[in-house]
């Protein structure tokens, strides 16, 4: 009797990643170039000084490290560099489509001009679409802690120069004293504009931000979400309306939000029967992908091979992915589970 193979199968199992920033998905070797371009940043351009800096307090330290790294992409080419790295990295764990989500403030003020912002990330996506299989679409969100003026700003320079490949409208950054209500107008303008509503909530803060992102943004999906588990009434709400929460496990321990695994709540989420697209959020610095994701929910959640392939599934159906290509990903990832038995 043959033995399964769980590294194998979560290989060759089609994926798709929409909870993934940008500049957090920066591999080391990146950052350690870009900290040597900029050593008066006071980012480490040494590798172990590198490793102890990713190590994080808690949530508000790690958006004080993310703001350092930020700081050092200055140019076009920089965010080229990364979109194009970021293709290898997915490739290389069979990651075949990603909603990548991009700060356009937190560039423009490091001097990038508008519209050579949107040529440096269109380039990027048309290399990666030469180099690897892998399909690339964008999610250009607010830093929410800059308020109202920035979602004006973000909505303005999504309208003016939309990229290729343009899908959503999001909300990041701090949740604790950001009410998301008040950025209400700016969401009802970009899901006008076609754009659609993907606002973190209730990752660091209770069910009440999650409603409120629900009712007030019009939220399809939610970024991490995990903390609905506490309210009922909610997880009946996201599993009858199939709202799907973008669940990044290793980011909710490594950044404090969640205690450990053992206490991470995916498992219930999943028995209540609300849909989850599993992620990583910021690979490069939480040091995942999502083969690991996956390998988590087996090694420590305990889901069986047809548990992963249908979040692999449901991770399909929650992307925005053109059609032809979601009926290419589903077929694949029923053959993958079927050959990975038969082996």
């Amino acid at each position: 009797m043959s033995t399964f193979d769980l590294s194998a199968f979560l290989l060759t199992l089609p994926k798709v990643e929409l909870h993934l920033h940008l500049l957090g998905s920066a591999s080391a070797p990146t950052v350690l170039e870009l900290a040597g371009r900029h050593p008066h940043l006071g980012v480490p351009h040494d590798a172990d000084q590198l490793t102890a800096f990713y190590a994080f307090r808690d949530f508000a330290h790690f958006i004080e490290v993310y703001g350092a790294v930020n700081a050092l992409v200055r140019r076009p080419e920089d965010v080229t560099a990364l979109v194009v790295g970021l293709g290898r990295d997915l490739a290389a764990v069979n990651v075949r489509y990603a909603e990548v989500t991009v700060t356009p403030i937190s560039h423009l003020t490091q001097g990038i001009p508008a519209q050579a912002l949107a040529n440096a990330l269109s380039e990027g996506r048309r290399q990666v679409s030469d180099r690897y299989p892998v399909e690339l679409a964008w999610v250009f969100d607010v830093p929410g802690e800059l308020g109202i003026q920035a979602a004006w700003e973000t909505l303005a320079w999504v309208q003016r120069h939309r990229p290729d490949g343009t899908v959503g409208f999001g909300l990041g950054g701090p949740e604790v004293g950001v009410g998301r209500a008040q950025f209400t107008r700016p969401f009802t303008l970009a899901r006008e504009a076609g754009l659609h509503s993907l606002p973190h909530a209730g990752e660091t803060t209770g069910p009440a931000t999650v409603w409120s992102a629900l009712h007030d943004l019009g939220a399809e999906r939610i970024g991490h979400g995990i903390n609905a588990v506490t309210d009922p009434r909610l997880l009946d709400y996201l599993a009858e309306h199939r709202i799907t929460l973008e669940v990044c496990p290793t980011s909710n321990v490594r950044t404090g939000a969640v205690a450990s695994l053992d206490a991470h709540p995916l498992p219930r989420l999943l028995q209540w029967g609300v849909p989850v697209a599993l992620s990583t959020d910021d690979p490069g610095m939480f040091d995942t992908d999502l083969i690991r994701e996956y390998r988590v929910a087996a090694e420590v959640f305990g889901l069986r091979p047809a548990e992963l392939a249908q979040l692999a599934s449901d991770a399909v159906h929650a992307s925005y992915c053109p059609d032809q290509l979601r009926a290419a990903l589903l077929a694949d990832i029923k053959t993958a589970l079927v050959e990975a038995r038969c082996r």
